[in-house]
C-alpha cells in the first residue's frame, strides 16, 4: 500500500512538471510579435528534428463578421492528452500505436493573399520622406523649397499643421535668417495641401475635411449634390456634425432619410488622421513593424479580420520519426538496450514537436479569439476611424469576455499591431479607462483628450485659453470635468500650457 502511495505521488508530481513546461511555453509563444514568432519556430525546427514544416499549404478562410459573443478558448491543453505525455519506456512502448494516428500538422494562421504575408510596415521611408518627394517634383525657387520641406517637418505625427504660421515665421527670421510673412507662409501650406493624401496640412479637423471634400469635387468624385452637401455641413453645421447630430442636421437641411443616409454615411468616411493614411510616423519608421492583424473594413460596415501568417511554416510531425516509431513497434519483443534507448529518444522529440504544435495552435485561438472580442468592443472605431468613438475597455474586459486569464490578454496586447483601414495601431492602442459622469454616462478618458485637442487647436492663438476656460468648454460640450483634470490630460499629449501656445 505504501508502495502504491509513493508511486502516485511521483506520478503526480512529473505530470505538474509537465503542465507546467507546457504553459510556460504557450505564454511565451502568445506573447510573440508575429517576426519574432517565426524566428522562434524557426529555432525549434532546428533543435528538434522531430518537427518539420507540411509540405502542402493549406490556408484558413478569412473570418467574417464576428459572433455577438465570442467563445472562450481553452489555454492549455485536456488533463487526458497531458497523461499521454509520460516519458516512460514501458508507457512508450504501450502508446506507439496510438501516437502515431494523429499527429497534428498546424497550418501557418489565418493566411491572407501573398501580397499581404510580404508587407512589411513601418518601411524605412517616413511619412515626411514621402511628403518631401512630392515637393520635389514642383517648380519652386530654392527658399520656397527649403520653407516648405521646414513646413512638413512641423507637421504633427496624424499630418496637422498645429503650430502658428506666426511662430513659424519667426523660428525661420531667426534661426535660419528667412524673413516671410503669414501670408507667404499660408501661400506655401496651400501648396502642400494640394498633396497626396487630401488633408495634409490642415490646421484644423474643421479644414482637413474640407480639404478632403473639394479634393473630390475638383476631381469629379461621386456625385455633384452629394459633395455639395457635404461641404455645406462642414462648413455651416460643424458643431452639430463633431456632436453626431444628424437629426438637427437633417431637418435644417430638409433632406428626406434616403439622402440623409447617404450623406452621413459619406461624411463618415472621411479620414480624420490623413497623415496615418501614409503609414507610420517618423519616430516608428526606424524599425520594422509588420501587423499581426489585419482588419479590414467595407463600405457597409461590414469588419472581417485575418491573422497574418507572415514567414511562419506550417508544422507537422516528420514522417520518418513516426516510421522509426512504427519499425520499433513491430520489433518491441526483441528490442536490444541500445534500441530502446533509440526508441526513448525518439518518442521523446517526437512528444516535445507534438507539444510545441500544440502551443502553436493555442497561440493561435487566442490570438483569434482575443481579436474578435477587440472588434466587437471597439466596432464603431473599425466602421469610422474616428479615435473619439473608442469605448473604454481594459484588459479584465476582454478577459472576461474571452474567458481566458487576465495575464494572457496582456501577453497578447504586448508588442503587437494591427493594419485597419485608418492607418496601423499597437493593440495597446484600443484600451483606455474610462470616466463616468454624474449621470452615469460612461465616457473614454480618449474620447475627452481628442476633445480637449479640438479645443485647443481651434483656440484663437493670440489668446489661448487657460485650463479654466478649458474645463468650462468642455463642460459644455459634454465632458464635465475638473480643471486639474484638463491638466492632466494637457500634459499627456505633451501640449504646453496656455502661455506658451501664443
Amino acid at each position: 500500500m505504501a508502495q502504491s502511495q509513493i508511486q502516485e505521488q511521483k506520478q503526480e508530481q512529473r505530470l505538474q512538471q509537465s503542465i507546467s513546461q507546457q504553459q510556460l511555453l504557450q505564454s511565451h509563444l502568445i506573447e510573440l510579435p508575429i517576426q519574432q514568432f517565426a524566428e522562434r519556430i524557426e529555432t525549434e525546427m532546428h533543435d528538434n528534428p522531430a518537427l518539420e514544416s507540411a509540405a502542402d499549404n493549406q490556408d484558413f478562410p478569412e473570418f467574417q463578421e464576428y459572433p455577438d459573443s465570442a467563445e472562450p478558448v481553452d489555454d492549455f491543453d485536456t488533463q487526458r492528452e497531458r497523461e499521454e505525455r509520460s516519458d516512460a519506456l514501458d508507457a512508450a512502448l504501450e502508446n506507439i500505436g496510438r501516437d502515431d494516428e494523429d499527429l497534428p500538422v498546424y497550418h501557418g494562421g489565418q493566411s491572407v493573399t501573398d501580397e499581404r504575408e510580404e508587407m512589411v510596415y513601418g518601411q524605412s521611408q517616413s511619412f515626411y520622406d514621402e511628403l518631401l518627394e512630392q515637393v520635389g517634383e514642383m517648380e519652386l525657387s530654392e527658399q520656397e523649397r527649403y520653407v516648405m520641406e521646414y513646413l512638413i517637418r512641423s507637421l504633427d505625427d496624424d499630418g496637422f499643421l498645429r503650430a502658428s504660421l506666426e511662430g513659424i515665421a519667426d523660428e525661420l527670421a531667426i534661426y535660419h535668417n528667412i524673413d516671410l510673412s503669414v501670408t507667404q507662409l499660408e501661400t506655401l501650406v496651400k501648396k502642400i495641401q494640394t498633396m497626396d493624401p487630401p488633408g495634409i496640412g490642415a490646421r484644423t479637423l474643421q479644414e482637413c475635411l474640407l480639404l478632403q471634400i473639394n479634393r473630390k469635387i475638383d476631381n469629379g468624385e461621386g456625385q455633384p449634390e452629394l459633395l455639395s452637401l457635404m461641404r455645406r455641413v462642414v462648413m455651416e453645421y460643424f458643431d452639430a456634425f463633431t456632436r453626431k447630430h444628424w437629426d438637427k442636421i437633417r431637418k435644417a437641411l430638409s433632406l428626406d432619410e434616403g439622402l440623409a443616409e447617404e450623406l452621413f454615411h459619406e461624411l463618415r468616411r472621411l479620414n480624420p488622421k490623413p497623415g496615418a493614411a501614409m503609414g507610420e510616423t517618423m519616430g516608428r519608421s526606424m524599425q520594422q513593424i509588420t501587423p499581426d492583424f489585419i482588419v479590414d473594413t467595407q463600405d457597409d460596415g461590414t469588419v472581417t479580420f485575418s491573422l497574418n501568417s507572415g514567414d511562419v511554416p506550417q508544422l507537422q510531425v516528420s514522417q520518418s520519426f513516426a516510421d522509426l516509431l512504427k519499425d520499433y513497434q513491430n520489433n518491441k519483443e526483441g528490442l536490444s538496450r541500445q534500441m530502446k534507448e533509440a526508441l526513448l529518444y525518439t518518442k521523446q522529440k517526437v512528444d516535445a514537436a507534438q507539444s510545441f504544435i500544440d502551443a502553436v495552435q493555442t497561440r493561435r485561438r487566442t490570438l483569434t479569439v482575443t481579436m474578435k472580442t477587440i472588434i466587437q468592443i471597439q466596432h464603431r472605431f473599425f466602421e469610422e476611424g474616428d479615435e473619439a468613438l473608442l469605448r473604454p475597455m481594459i484588459l479584465k474586459d476582454v478577459a472576461q469576455r474571452t474567458g481566458l486569464d487576465l495575464t494572457t490578454i496582456s501577453r497578447v496586447s504586448n508588442s503587437k499591431y494591427v493594419q485597419t483601414r485608418w492607418g496601423i495601431f499597437p493593440l495597446k492602442f484600443f484600451f483606455s479607462d474610462g470616466f463616468v459622469t454624474e449621470s452615469g454616462e460612461e465616457l473614454s478618458t480618449r474620447e475627452i483628450k481628442a476633445a480637449l485637442r479640438d479645443l485647443i487647436d481651434a483656440e484663437d492663438k493670440r489668446r489661448p485659453l487657460s485650463d479654466d476656460a478649458l474645463s468650462e468648454a468642455l463642460k459644455k460640450k459634454g465632458y464635465p470635468i475638473a480643471r486639474r483634470t484638463v491638466t492632466k490630460y494637457r500634459e499627456q499629449l505633451n501640449i504646453p500650457v496656455a502661455r506658451l501656445r501664443k
